[in-house]
């Protein structure tokens, strides 16, 4: 019944994931009632409008966040956010804020993370709703506008309501992801001579990405004279891949301070960040456990301005369970200062676990049997969710198991299956959940 009724809304899917796609919801400047610029509250616009029309009860929280419920008192709340880390350069299938269909494959910025997601959970909702499903107990669906930039959005909510006692995002993989790394991001800088060891100077370097992505490129200019206008751009190549799993990408900052190793800042830098090397072992981290497996340090920012005097670094680190976060903060701010760069910032949160056992996770995991046939089981991942500070919250969805949609990589995509599968995983989770 919940399969047929999203078929029959396939292409009414489609059309409004390509209206969400279209908005280039990346951060911006906060203005006045725009808290995270106006494009991501642009789009939660369009999010609540749709929720509304569809007849749920809507509610904007100051362009932070944006909920629609389903019934009195929700006890389920279904997590998704509609911001999107910048489009980067190597789209091949697309302009990355166009919607394209080839193949059954949709490509689009947004349509694994999080947009496609998001549309998947609200056809859940209106398909529970349409099709007249009894609930004895209420849902929530909840839209954020700055998971891919600290959060600040769930965390402004959190301040000014009450979360569901149940909370799911299909921000992640299935089965489930119970267990996530704990998450650390470092900024640091150092003066900069831009002088080269053959008497030519860089004008400026920096690589186009957010901190939590593996470069793909990364692009330098360099000049005759101190001061010259007519500099020559150049770039390395490497591969995107997400932060969490860089062993994916290849990452083109490394690539570029191993060409130029033999400038001493860059020197340094290598001897910290090897190219190939993922997991800190350099930097004294290198630290693994059962449940999480390896740690993962990425060198993921690197920039020089033009005519600039110093260089600024990015680094994001995925830690193991069995960590605390301020011991690793000591090491890798010692390492860091111990070459002489200055640490300018250096935050994150411990990791996070929910009970694989508990009533709420072992009903996620039979609802994904029933739906796909496959074997159920709660995983552990070095990527965060949207409920890595949640309680007792969880991922589940939206990527399947051994299938990469390309998230926060030039042609990502979600296919037109997945989508549907999607929704109607969540629209069964519902079922079983709030019956």
């Amino acid at each position: 019944m919940i399969k047929e009724y999203l078929k029959r809304h396939e292409e009414e899917m489609k059309k409004f994931l390509a209206e969400l796609i279209a908005v280039r919801s990346v951060q911006g400047v906060a203005e006045e009632n725009c808290p995270f610029g106006k494009m991501p509250a642009k789009v939660l616009g369009i999010m609540l409008e749709k929720c509304r029309e569809y007849g749920f009860s809507v509610n904007n929280a100051e362009n932070y966040v944006g909920t629609a419920d389903y019934g009195e008192n929700p006890a389920l709340a279904i997590l998704t956010h509609l911001d999107v880390v910048p489009e980067g350069t190597g789209w091949t299938k697309t302009e990355p804020y166009t919607l394209k269909e080839e193949n059954g494959i949709l490509y689009g910025r947004g349509a694994i993370d999080d947009k496609g997601p998001a549309v998947a959970s609200l056809f859940a909702l209106r398909a529970i709703k349409d099709l007249g499903i009894p609930l004895k107990r209420g849902v929530r669906l909840i839209f954020g506008t700055n998971e891919e930039n600290g959060s600040a959005d769930l965390e402004y909510y959190r301040k000014h309501y009450e979360l569901p006692e149940m909370v799911f995002t299909p921000d992640g993989e299935y089965p489930v992801i119970n267990g996530e790394k704990g998450m650390l991001r470092v900024y640091f800088s150092a003066p900069f001579d831009r002088k080269t060891t053959d008497g030519k100077y860089f004008q400026y370097f920096l690589s186009e990405n957010a901190i939590n992505a593996v470069p793909n490129r990364f692009v330098y200019s360099i000049s005759e004279n101190q001061c010259d206008s007519k500099s020559e751009e150049c770039f390395v190549s490497g591969k995107s891949a997400h932060a969490s799993t860089p062993e994916k990408g290849e990452n083109a900052i490394t690539l570029f301070i191993q060409k130029y190793s033999d400038i001493l800042i860059f020197r340094k830098l290598s001897e910290l960040f090897p190219h190939g090397e993922l997991n800190g072992i350099s930097c004294g981290l290198g630290f693994s456990d059962e449940l999480s497996g390896n740690m993962t340090c990425v060198l993921s920012k690197l920039e020089l301005f033009l005519h600039g005097t110093k260089i600024t670094g990015g680094i994001d680190i995925r830690f193991p369970l069995d960590r605390k976060l301020d011991d690793i903060k000591n090491i890798i701010c010692h390492s860091l200062e111990e070459k002489g760069f200055t640490v300018d910032s250096c935050e994150g949160t411990e990791p996070h676990f929910t009970d694989g056992n508990s009533q709420f996770v072992q009903s996620l995991l039979k609802v994904y049997e029933k739906v796909t046939g496959d074997k159920g089981k709660c995983i552990s991942i070095g990527g965060g969710t949207y409920v890595h500070d949640i309680q007792g919250g969880v991922a589940f969805g939206a990527e399947f198991p051994n299938q990469d949609g390309r998230m926060h990589s030039p042609d990502e995509f979600i296919t037109v299956e997945n989508l549907l599968r999607n929704a109607e995983i969540i629209a069964e989770a519902i079922t079983e959940l709030c019956r």
